[in-house]
């Protein structure tokens, strides 16, 4: 059986078809991108400083819920909240050890990327030390060993 041209009402059907379902599909597309362009959070800030400030101090901290994202790259929900009092702490005055300190208060020592340093984060700061060292002991010591 040799076909040698499609029949024009199965062709319009087809047509039809695949035309109804890219507009179904650019319809859920057209949505689901106004809705992302409608939860963009926008904050005024009253000079670029201040923004500036906002933004590396939400760098700073760690998204409770997100294991490894920070405030501004995390979309959870927690971050969003997190986000919001850090812009509203900053625009009050407050500093950033303050918001900081309210955050540790809140959350524990997690929620810092860069942990002060004390007794419980002595280790954390001590053992990638101890790592280099370490390394650069073998790398000399087998440097040596070659030479002789």
């Amino acid at each position: 059986m040799k076909i040698s041209r499609f029949h024009p009402l199965i062709l319009a059907l087809f047509l039809s078809v695949f035309s109804v379902q890219l507009s179904a599909e650019v319809a859920l597309f057209s949505k689901a991108e106004s809705e992302k362009i409608s939860k963009v959070e926008l904050f005024e800030f009253e000079s670029p400083e201040q923004q500036k400030r906002a933004i590396a101090l939400a760098k700073e901290l760690r998204c409770p819920q997100c294991q490894n994202q920070n405030l501004v790259e995390s979309n959870s929900p927690i971050a969003q909240d997190l986000r919001l009092k850090v812009y509203q702490k900053v625009k009050q005055g407050e500093t950033n050890e303050a918001i900081k300190a309210g955050m540790v208060k809140q959350f524990g020592e997690f929620v810092l990327y860069r942990p002060e340093i004390g007794t419980s984060t002595f280790m954390l700061w001590l053992l990638p030390l101890l790592a280099v060292a370490v390394f650069i002991y073998y790398v000399l010591s087998s440097v040596r060993t070659k030479k002789v």
